[in-house]
């Protein structure tokens, strides 16, 4: 009998005494309160109603690789600040979160591999034109890793608020800019026309910062923190090719060589983008590293 009643109370945890339960009182805010769940829990507006089954999956993934989104940029600015000031450090250290970011984004398209061609066929058609080459979230990340192309911008002409984002983020140096202009300031012959470009520009790499980064990796020791910069970008770009990649396996998984929605040619479409590089110069420098006599 004593080992029942002990038994029962460990599955009764119930509350401590001291645990705040009155929430009527004013200015005291709950848990949902503060993240105002009852807004974010129902923004789910499904397609079709009823819902399909897999198409509440299909809009939180998509909702929740969103706010990933928007930390990843929020982080990336961060980093963007503290280079400006040559923090090291910091900068490092908001490196490592954004990785940490990334693979929260690369497992979601795990998930959504759960969902097979059957399953997104009885929604797709509600999609209309809708695609994830219009998340503007992406766009941002985009344009502060450097890859601005003001073409991409057209899908979001209708909206005013979004448009003035984008513009502003076009303009500002990107991530790798304001790594060339520290490395003036470290001391290293960058040329003048490369920190008074035109940042709504790309930046595709230049032979006179491969030999920087050259110097740099020939005496790891004396120029440790850049170094160690440069591989934490390169794992940054690692995983942002390797979102792209699962990306497209899970397009592929469930729609086939078939167009997507939105216009693009799908699976092809996506393929494209793993062509795409940031960090030119951190590519270039390797090969002149790895062969240089």
């Amino acid at each position: 009998m004593e080992e029942n009643k002990k038994g029962e109370q460990l599955l009764k945890r119930g509350i401590e005494d001291t645990l705040v339960t009155d929430f009527a009182t004013e200015n005291r805010s709950s848990y949902g309160d503060f993240l105002e769940l009852k807004t974010l829990l129902n923004i789910q507006k499904t397609f079709q109603d009823p819902a399909e089954p897999d198409e509440m999956l299909f809009l939180i993934i998509h909702q929740v690789s969103e706010l990933w989104l928007k930390l990843m940029h929020h982080q990336l600015v961060e980093v963007r600040r503290f280079l400006q000031k040559d923090e090291f450090g910091p900068a490092l250290k908001n490196i490592d979160r954004i990785k940490a970011i990334q693979r929260q984004l690369i497992a979601a398209w795990e998930t959504l591999q759960t969902m097979t061609p059957a399953d997104y066929l009885t929604f797709r058609d509600a999609l209309g034109n809708s695609s994830g080459f219009q998340s503007y979230g992406y766009r941002q990340i985009e344009f502060i890793l450097g890859n601005k192309d003001t073409s991409t911008m057209k899908v979001h002409a209708h909206d005013p608020e979004v448009m003035e984002a984008l513009n502003a983020a076009l303009v500002k140096p990107s991530l790798y800019d304001e790594v060339i202009k520290m490395l003036a300031r470290q001391g290293f012959d960058v040329p003048q026309e490369l920190l008074e470009r035109d940042f709504s520009e790309p930046y595709s790499g230049d032979p006179r910062i491969v030999k920087i980064w050259v110097e740099v990796y020939q005496d790891i020791d004396k120029y440790w923190d850049l170094y160690a910069l440069a591989e934490k970008l390169m794992d940054v770009e690692a995983l942002f090719q390797r979102w792209r990649f699962d990306h497209a396996t899970a397009v592929e998984r469930v729609i086939g060589m078939q167009k997507g929605t939105g216009g693009s040619s799908g699976v092809a479409f996506l393929k494209k983008a793993l062509e795409l590089k940031f960090f030119h110069d951190l590519y270039d420098m390797r090969s002149q590293l790895i062969y240089s006599k």
